[in-house]
């Protein structure tokens, strides 16, 4: 057929063989190319910028460009030395489903149109279902990744609690992943109907700490409704106490939902299944095929319990979508069971590339993955440089080089010297964390094509390479300080003593007395609670006069007096605006007052102020130990 877009065979068939070259040769040799080759915006500009031609090249030569001026420019993920972030290696066979799937657009929004790749995916989210142990009734759906599966799963259980209130409360640990808190905006939930708690010593939410929180949201005719639990949190691979976490939102009727997208593929060994025993009791999980299945981007899954909820809540049924009506038992309509209705497969490369390579494969590649963790580790424990800062878990092991004599700023600003070094090298990439506001270099191994040799290297690459080169320390003088403004004012008597209190000191006094302008002071009596446990205020306090008990539980942790300050985990930002829930009591013991700052004013300080940001750093570690 004669059309403007039309293509000769021939011309499709030279173009497919020599994308098909480039890319198996790429393929074949992922070491070929450094790890990562950045570009500044001008070098993409030159190569790439430009109108868009009336006539077009010809597909040789825009293909040719392509493999010159694409392909170079980007993260190896395939290479052994990646590590960084969660990996996301690909398979040969998932790359060819990607191609037949574009090339004849298969889209299994409705049955009708598309029944064998709505089944294709029927079958893959029934495979997972079995993995984790899920029971028949559960549903689900392949979208483009975590996020969206996560929104996907807390919009059934909104709707599962009774659809949208001011009142709801939804509860995450601090380890979960980010996208919960774009979950959140996205629903409409607001700061104080979100509860970011606090997680022990191996970086796991603790059944007691939710207990608590929900108690104290009962009380306060607040409705809890649902928990986000981890299963492989990002930060350290930490997988919450699954079976204690059912327990209790079966007895509080909260519904569980659990993040599994990259851990969640650890079911297929023996070693993984024990780790995540108790994800089967989920309402819902999310899982990402294209981190610890090896699929390429994008590839994310959902599933839920009761699979019913699905169509529930995103089913529509308009007139002009009448003939497209399933008729038969079986047949599904994945288009009404979540937000996409216009949708592609993502399913097709995940049945290709396990109908190629079989579950033992990717058994064995996750295995490998694990054992180079732990190996990791052993490494670690053996450089006195090194200290562990979370274990092996999951393919995700936590460290940093220590630097004697060197404050938290001054360590993290080495330490991810060390890791632009390594980057730089082309030879591995990792990234780097923080835990309980404390830096750490994260290693995370997810590639198959990865060995005992590339780990090591990194390993003995942050134990012995020498220390960066120093940098001029500078004090940062906020833009917007009133100070001169009209005199240097004090902004209520008795706050002189922020000019000697250790965390602002050193400070220019343009920054005191910004902290000043910005507070404002509140008289406190004896026996007056300032915070309460659990409570969702966010501001943050320092002690100008008077004394304060610090308590959890009825239980003094500590005295507080002038030049001290309290609040600032739950003011420190967790992501989109939302913070941790009120971890202690401040009750005050003698007449006295603070100056109370908002969690933005807290953040602009710790944001223009690397003295403060490092002296907080090891505040907050402190304040997590003592949750």
């Amino acid at each position: 057929m004669d059309h403007p877009l039309a293509m000769d065979v021939e011309a499709m068939r030279r173009a497919g063989y020599a994308a098909v070259d480039a890319l198996a040769a790429r393929m074949a040799d992922p070491e070929a190319e450094p790890v990562l080759r950045r570009a500044t915006p001008a070098e993409m500009r030159e190569r790439l910028g430009g109108a868009p031609p009336e006539q077009g090249a010809g597909l040789d030569a825009v293909l040719a460009r392509v493999i010159e001026d694409v392909l170079p420019y980007q993260a190896g993920t395939n290479h052994p030395g990646y590590f960084a972030f969660i990996p996301y290696f690909t398979t040969w066979p998932a790359a060819l489903a990607e191609l037949i799937a574009a090339a004849i657009n298969v889209s299994p929004w409705a049955w009708m149109e598309s029944p064998a790749a709505t089944q294709i995916e029927l079958e893959v989210i029934d495979w997972f279902r079995g993995w984790l142990g899920m029971p028949e009734s559960t549903a689900g759906l392949l979208v483009s990744g975590g996020s969206a599966a996560n929104l996907t799963a807390l919009l059934v259980a909104r709707e599962a609690a009774g659809g949208p209130s001011e009142d709801s409360v939804v509860y995450v640990s601090d380890q979960g992943h980010s996208s919960l808190a774009r979950t959140a905006r996205a629903m409409g939930l607001r700061p104080h109907q979100i509860r970011v708690l606090p997680t022990d010593d191996r970086w796991r939410l603790q059944p007691e700490t939710v207990i608590a929180a929900v108690g104290a949201d009962r009380r306060a005719g607040r409705v809890p409704i649902a928990l986000c639990a981890s299963a492989g949190s990002t930060s350290t691979g930490a997988v919450d106490p699954l079976p204690g976490l059912a327990d209790l939102c079966a007895a509080e009727g909260l519904w569980l939902h659990v993040d599994a997208a990259y851990g969640g593929f650890a079911a297929l060994t023996p070693e993984g299944r024990a780790l995540l025993t108790g994800i089967e009791r989920a309402d819902s999980v999310t899982v990402d095929p294209h981190k610890w299945l090896f699929q390429p981007l994008e590839c994310g899954g959902v599933l839920v319990r009761d699979g019913e909820r699905l169509a529930r809540t995103f089913a529509i049924h308009p007139d002009y979508l009448d003939s497209t009506e399933t008729h038969t038992t079986g047949e599904a309509n994945l288009g009404e069971w979540g937000l996409q209705l216009s949708r592609g497969t993502h399913a097709l490369k995940v049945w290709m590339s396990v109908q190629a390579f079989g579950l033992a494969a990717f058994r064995a590649a996750i295995d490998r993955n694990m054992e180079l963790a732990a190996y990791a580790e052993e490494l670690v424990h053996g450089h006195d440089t090194l200290t562990l800062m979370a274990p092996a878990s999951l393919g995700i092991v936590c460290f940093r080089r220590e630097w004697p004599g060197c404050d938290e700023a001054e360590t993290e600003r080495r330490g991810i010297a060390l890791a632009d070094a390594l980057e730089r090298s082309g030879d591995a990439f990792v990234s780097t964390t923080r835990l309980a506001g404390r830096h750490a270099i994260r290693l995370c191994i997810l590639n198959p094509t990865s060995g005992a040799a590339h780990v090591r290297r990194v390993i003995e690459h942050f134990a012995q390479a020498p220390a960066p080169p120093d940098l001029p320390r500078t004090i940062a003088v906020p833009a917007d300080s009133k100070a001169g403004v009209l005199g240097s004012p004090r902004s209520a008597q008795g706050t002189d003593v922020l000019e000697t209190m250790p965390l602002l000191a050193g400070l220019p006094d343009s920054v005191v007395q910004a902290v000043r302008d910005r507070g404002s002071c509140v008289n406190v009596a004896a026996g007056e609670e300032i915070i309460r446990r659990w409570d969702a205020d966010r501001s943050f306090y320092i002690t100008l006069s008077g004394r304060y008990d610090v308590l959890i539980d009825d239980r003094v942790i500590r005295t507080l007096g002038p030049g001290e300050h309290f609040g600032e985990l739950a003011a420190r930002d967790w992501g989109g605006g939302y913070g941790y829930a009120r971890t202690a009591t401040v009750r005050c013991t003698q007449d006295g007052q603070v100056l109370r700052l908002s969690s933005d004013d807290f953040q602009w300080l710790v944001g223009t102020q690397p003295a403060v940001r490092a002296e907080l750093a090891e505040i907050l570690a402190d304040r997590l130990r003592q949750r």
